[in-house]
């Protein structure tokens, strides 16, 4: 049997213990005379996945989710989350410590403006919060006549006995052939936006940016492949990279030092002191940019041009090695997933099928590969009423049997050539009705997307209707977005394009987003189906404008089953079964005989 290499099932978290952990706290707080402090889910470094040594808010609160924010005062203490966690936070967190906030309704300053007293000290480390947050909750502070103060070192680690050391995995190259453009024109890429921005250098502070612009890889972080590192890139001469030197073996030293001058972390200071001493103009991007770095630039002389990391919108469009690989991915992670649709099937028979089998028999396949490097995030193998969670993590402790109704499976790879992120709701069983229509709705938002065209300049926000629009015909919505940017051997949430209410990034050919549209009906089903797609280039006859569209990248077959025929049209069914046959064609002469000839099964046109 397959055991998980990229996946733990244990619950982790909980209660246990964190009304101890708060009572120190408080404790070490009155000490070095703090009325509260500010605990966030975040490492120095803003990522979306922190190594076990920063996960500061699950070791006071139990809470696990990938985002929130706590608070502990004297007498008060609230935890603030969004929707994707709000049922997890309420099986993790001790409600006698911690009021539960859903952070759509209370934002964590409107919660600090009624709970801060005249004279308060509220306490934060500089280093895990923007210079955007921090400036929200000092004036929170201020209208409550309270202050907000730096804390360090962080109250946290003072008590925090056995906290995890930091993480030291080797930096890897990524290696020409997928990355398709070498360091140095990449560097002289970013000089030129510096150029044009007017700006003497840039800190990038994002990891995701370093490892793109200096082909590095690492294993600093869970399912992405990352080296915690920042740099200084100067509108002229070498750049600087900030590295603990204990990643480094002597090849990737050697071929980084005929880029760039290496550092260690602890060096950023007298980096920030040689800007500083030059008057120098330093663009720093506020929205992930820590509060403690904007403030020492300033305290040294530099001048901060607060502009988005120039690295972001590079990065986000793909160069044709990049594609290629994301097409080669993409193909490899369609031969395990339709060899795991086909297990699904069999073992669903069985009525033994659990949802901790089926994510690890996905991995296994993909496994089965040799390319596999890790999972791009945990699977989601949501049955029944869990699927209602759209960030479901299953655990041993919550894991179902597969009955009749839907399983929905969320999950993607980590390969050097590629990301890849998917999802598939599966039929099991005589769906009724109402999950055939919305079932149905569901797909046409999808290929409403998949078909759409637009000229350039159009953002992510301005499309994200067509895939809300069958749903809201019959009164619903979903609550997330349609689709967010992928990297290429990096994050599988990569900005800035996204579609999304909140997608005002334009998007461009060569950028990857996924489309997945959902619904959830809580307590009962859920349903969502994605596939990434490519932003490309569109020949319309007549066209007046340059023209867009997206090339569907995932191949994997939808479930027909879940389909009401009736309800699509006939554009609609064309480009289903249009889809149906590529995947069978480009899928079909890689798998196993059994997996083909439920394939083809699978692939049949749909007919009403």
């Amino acid at each position: 049997m397959y055991h998980s290499r990229f996946q733990d099932f244990t619950e982790g978290g909980g209660p246990a213990g964190t009304a101890e952990r708060v009572a120190t706290l408080r404790a070490a707080l009155a000490a070095r005379r703090l009325d509260g402090v500010l605990v966030p889910r975040a490492d120095e470094y803003q990522n979306e996945y922190v190594p076990p040594s920063d996960e500061r808010l699950a070791w006071l609160s139990g809470f696990t989710g990938s985002a929130g924010i706590a608070v502990v005062l004297k007498d008060a203490a609230a935890i603030f989350v969004d929707g994707r966690y709000t049922v997890q936070v309420k099986s993790q967190v001790d409600p006698a410590v911690f009021a539960i906030e859903n952070i759509a309704e209370t934002a964590p300053a409107d919660w600090l403006r009624r709970h801060l007293k005249p004279g308060m000290k509220l306490g934060f480390d500089p280093s895990l919060h923007t210079a955007e947050a921090v400036e929200r909750y000092r004036a929170a502070a201020a209208d409550a006549g309270a202050e907000l103060v730096a804390a360090e070192p962080n109250p946290i680690d003072a008590i925090w006995r056995d906290r995890p050391a930091p993480p030291l995995k080797p930096v890897t190259l990524h290696e020409p052939r997928f990355a398709g453009e070498g360091a140095a024109d990449k560097v002289a890429r970013v000089q030129a936006e510096l150029a044009r921005a007017k700006s003497d250098a840039v800190i990038l502070t994002d990891p995701h940016a370093v490892a793109w612009l200096f082909n590095i890889r690492g294993g600093d972080v869970s399912h992405t492949p990352l080296p915690l590192a920042r740099a200084v890139v100067p509108a002229s001469g070498r750049p600087t990279l900030l590295v603990d030197g204990r990643k480094l073996d002597n090849r990737v030293r050697a071929t980084l030092a005929d880029l760039a001058d290496i550092a260690e972390p602890a060096d950023l200071d007298r980096e920030i002191g040689r800007l500083g001493a030059a008057d120098a103009k330093v663009m720093l991007d506020p929205a992930g940019a820590s509060f403690r770095l904007l403030a020492r630039l300033e305290d040294a002389g530099a001048t901060v041009l607060r502009r988005a990391d120039p690295v972001a919108k590079l990065k986000a469009v793909k160069n044709a090695a990049e594609i290629a690989g994301a097409r080669a991915a993409h193909r490899r992670d369609a031969v395990a997933l339709c060899r795991f649709l086909a297990w699904v099937d069999r073992e669903a028979a069985t009525g033994k099928l659990t949802e901790i089998a089926a994510a690890e028999t996905l991995e296994a396949f993909r496994d089965e590969s040799g390319a596999l490097k890790d999972l791009s995030f945990p699977t989601i193998s949501a049955a029944g009423p869990n699927a209602a969670l759209p960030h479901y993590r299953v655990s041993r402790d919550s894991n179902r049997v597969v009955e009749p109704g839907f399983l929905l499976v969320d999950s993607g790879a980590q390969y050097e050539d590629g990301t890849t992120d998917v999802t598939r709701t599966i039929v099991v069983g005589r769906p009724g009705a109402e999950r055939l229509d919305r079932f149905t709705r569901v797909l046409q938002g999808h290929i409403a997307i998949a078909t759409a065209i637009f000229p350039r300049g159009t953002s992510g926000a301005q499309i994200d209707a067509f895939a809300r629009r069958p749903l809201w015909e019959a009164g619903t919505d979903f609550d997330h977005g349609t689709g967010h940017g992928v990297g290429s051997y990096l994050s599988v949430h990569e900005g800035p394009q996204r579609i999304s209410k909140l997608g005002t990034v334009a998007l461009e050919p060569g950028m990857i987003v996924s489309n997945e549209p959902g619904y959830y009906k809580e307590g009962a089903y859920g349903i969502r189906s994605e596939n990434l797609v490519l932003v490309q280039e569109v020949a319309l006859d007549g066209a007046e404008r340059p023209m867009l569209g997206f090339e569907t990248l995932t191949l994997a077959p939808f479930d027909r089953r879940g389909l009401a025929p009736m309800l699509m049209t006939a554009a609609e069914r064309a480009w289903l079964d249009a889809y149906h046959a590529r995947v069978l064609a480009e899928v079909g002469p890689s798998v196993d005989a059994e997996t083909k000839g439920w394939l083809e099964a699978a692939c049949a046109p749909i007919r009403e």
